[in-house]
């Protein structure tokens, strides 16, 4: 009797989860596969150089596994990888969904629009029966705003540290594998390992505007082949010189490591943790991919591969230990050693690809929930939204990557630098893993608790090792960071208090109607859409324009982008329509909702607004025929209106009218499209403090002067452009 095979459907679901697995190593897995090459070099750098019996080396390969085990293994593919926005990862995800649970958001731009709008989506996953310890946490944070306000610096503290992250990851990867050379040309002179570095980063930032689905195809096969020589090095080393390395696993090792170095095997924490560079992006990358595929890609072949790698190493370590400043390129046997040497600078580009994605990709997410200033972002895909390339941080990363390079070189110092700002990224996880674990999945706080006891505390334990190591080069991702984010934190500032000027000095409709006939305002043909941050309401630059030039188009669409905290917003929530005065002003205010994972396509946008305000017209047409009495449908007059190819029937006195907005509607589009737009800008009033005045007319006004103008953000054509320059005193 035969087997009946599985279902087409399963199949094909299991095809596509290995598939994707299989693509996950040339994005996710990059810059986690390249830390052999530096971590025991790293973390023998200084302090333990003097260490030389076996059970020293043992004990970091102790300390190398049960990190591996503990925080990429248990933490992330097992806890954090669960704690998905609808198939989205990272820091933004977390914040967003404790943004819909705790109502803790800041960022959510939404100013009259909630009271039109209700969308069910954003509310998923609430659950049914709360816990008391899950009401307080809620309470506590919803009632003090400070709490709201520490909780999002701590994100745009993580995020400004990815940032950062992006910079060391390119700069540690290539320059440790380029200095490989030195094991056959000793003689070889820094400089000329320093300008190889560099001819290789201007390459790999050089290529960025083809995008990621031209230049990463050969990415998988490159990390798969990286992965296997790890593996069968690893194995040759164990077997060749020391099999009885497989004790090191032992977590008494490591015990021991610390009982006998004590505060040198503290100092060595700082290069352990750099055996977890790159852990974040399986959950940051989450949303390229599915928690299937990530996972079985990391635990049948990622962990597997990286812990006979670092035993390898530490087996050949017990035979050579005057190597240990060079153990990883010295214990490549002779005969595969210039193979591997390349498999190791490609596997190094492609983990720096993989972290220079990412952050376009954080940037893009923080650009839409305006907390940083408006740059191009360009995608370079048209099936996947998330392949995007920004030019102006492509350069301003290359720039920072090579002063970088030239100015240390020491591989040392950038470890140290780099793996501060590893370890601060995975605890700010770690907090906020708590609030969603004991507020969105409803746990116990002590279940909550336990989480941050586990990981929480092994990784301070690294931070302390860390920071102690600002002198020597840990002042970097520091600087950068706290550069980044004084930016996203002064902008985010402006933009508030922007938004609350126009709240405070808004033009209500129904003023604009009393004082439209002592202006003597013409109409003119076509139609006007008027960009506005207030929903439903006349921002002050519209009105300002209008007592200066009393003119207005036939068909007036007040346009509000209102960015969300949520991943997406499905297609049939995106835009919603709503009336503005009375029916023959011809004036509509228009929602558009994005999430911050939405490619934001402005060249369509015009032509779905108009559509919109057809179905909403047509909407009030049909409300507008149930309620004719059938004698005045026997008289009605019979005509016929074209849109969108549908051809529909006029009928009734009431009806006619209705229908007559729709053909005026479409006559105005045919007329001609023209934009408004605000073109505001924001200085402190003199009465305002020193520092304000510094945030706003100095650092906020440089980033503005700096930054692409909202027209070429919104992609508005120029020749259709109507440019309302105002100056806000906040």
């Amino acid at each position: 009797m035969h087997s009946e095979s599985p279902p087409p459907l399963r199949r094909l679901k299991w095809y596509k989860t290995l598939c994707l697995a299989y693509q996950s190593f040339g994005v996710v897995y990059g810059d986690l596969s390249t830390s052999p090459i530096y971590v025991y070099k790293s973390t023998f750098s200084r302090s333990l150089r003097s260490y030389r019996e076996d059970a020293e080396i043992l004990g970091v390969l102790s300390l190398i596994f049960w990190t591996l085990t503990l925080i990429p293994l248990f933490k992330y593919i097992v806890f954090v990888l669960a704690a998905d926005d609808n198939g989205e990862g990272g820091t933004f995800a977390l914040y967003s969904l404790l943004c819909r649970h705790l109502k803790a958001g800041l960022l959510s731009i939404s100013h009259g629009a909630n009271r039109h709008i209700s969308i069910p989506s954003y509310n998923a996953g609430t659950s049914v029966k709360e816990k008391r310890t899950s009401l307080v946490i809620k309470d506590f944070i919803e009632k003090h705003q400070s709490s709201r306000v520490v909780l999002l610096l701590v994100v745009l503290l993580g995020t400004s540290m990815v940032i950062g992250d992006g910079i060391l990851t390119p700069t540690m990867s290539v320059l440790s594998a380029v200095n490989g050379i030195r094991i056959k040309s000793s003689d070889l002179h820094g400089n000329y390992i320093v300008l190889i570095a560099c001819l290789i980063l201007v390459s790999l930032f050089a290529l960025q505007h083809y995008g990621t689905h031209r230049v990463g195809f050969l990415f998988a096969p490159i990390l798969i082949s990286w992965l296997l020589c790890l593996s069968g090095v690893g194995i040759y080393n164990i077997i060749c010189w020391n099999p009885h390395v497989v004790y090191g696993l032992s977590p008494h090792y490591a015990y021991n490591f610390f009982k006998k170095s004590g505060k040198d095997g503290w100092n060595s924490l700082g290069g352990v943790v750099l055996c977890i560079t790159g852990a974040e992006a399986m959950f940051a990358d989450l949303g390229h991919f599915s928690q299937p595929s990530i996972r079985i890609a990391f635990m049948v072949v990622v962990y597997p591969s990286l812990v006979l790698a670092y035993m390898g190493e530490a087996a050949y370590l017990t035979q050579h230990r005057k190597d240990l400043q060079s153990s990883f390129y010295k214990a490549i046997p002779e005969r595969v050693f210039w193979p591997v040497f390349c498999i190791a600078t490609l596997a190094t580009v492609v983990g720096s690809q993989a972290i220079i994605s990412a952050t376009f990709s954080i940037i893009s997410q923080c650009r839409a929930l305006r907390c940083f200033p408006r740059v191009k972002i360009i995608h370079t895909s048209g099936q996947i939204h998330g392949q995007i390339y920004i030019p102006e941080v492509n350069w301003i990363l290359m720039t920072l990557c090579l002063a970088v390079v030239i100015g240390v070189r020491d591989t040392d110092t950038i470890g140290n630098a780099y793996g501060l700002a590893v370890i601060t990224v995975m605890f700010v996880t770690t907090c906020l893993m708590f609030l969603v674990i004991s507020t969105v999945w409803n746990q116990n706080v002590l279940v909550a608790a336990l989480f941050v006891v586990i990981f929480g505390s092994v990784e301070l334990l690294y931070f302390s090792a860390c920071i102690a190591k600002v002198h020597e080069g840990g002042w970097l991702p520091l600087l950068f960071s706290l550069i980044i984010l004084t930016l996203m934190v002064v902008w985010q500032y402006g933009t508030s208090r922007k938004q609350a000027f126009e709240i405070e000095n808004k033009v209500s409709f129904e003023r604009l109607l009393s004082i439209s006939p002592s202006l003597g305002i013409v109409r003119v043909p076509g139609i006007a859409l008027v960009y506005s941050s207030l929903a439903a309401t006349v921002p002050p630059t519209f009105a300002h324009f209008v007592i200066n030039f009393p003119a207005l188009h036939q068909i007036l669409i007040f346009v509000t982008l209102e960015s969300s905290m949520v991943p997406k917003v499905p297609d049939f929530d995106r835009i919603h329509v709503g009336k503005i005065g009375p029916p023959d002003f011809r004036a509509f205010w228009c929602i558009v909702r994005y999430g911050y994972k939405d490619a934001r396509d402005s060249y369509s946008l015009e032509t779905q607004l108009i559509e919109k305000v057809a179905e909403f017209l047509q909407s009030e047409d049909r409300d507008e025929e149930s309620a004719i009495p059938s004698a005045v449908v026997g008289h009605a007059v019979e005509n016929e209106v074209s849109f969108g190819g549908s051809r529909r029937r006029k009928m009734g006195s009431k009806s006619l009218g209705l229908r007559e907005e729709v053909k005026e509607l479409v006559d105005a589009s045919e007329a001609g499209v023209a934009y408004m737009l605000g073109n505001t800008y924001i200085t402190a009033s003199e009465s305002s403090p020193i520092m304000k005045k510094f945030s706003i007319n100095v650092v906020y006004g440089f980033l503005r002067r700096n930054s692409r103008r909202p027209a070429i953000a919104l992609g508005i054509p120029h020749s259709s452009l109507i440019e309302v320059g105002m100056e806000y005193f906040v």
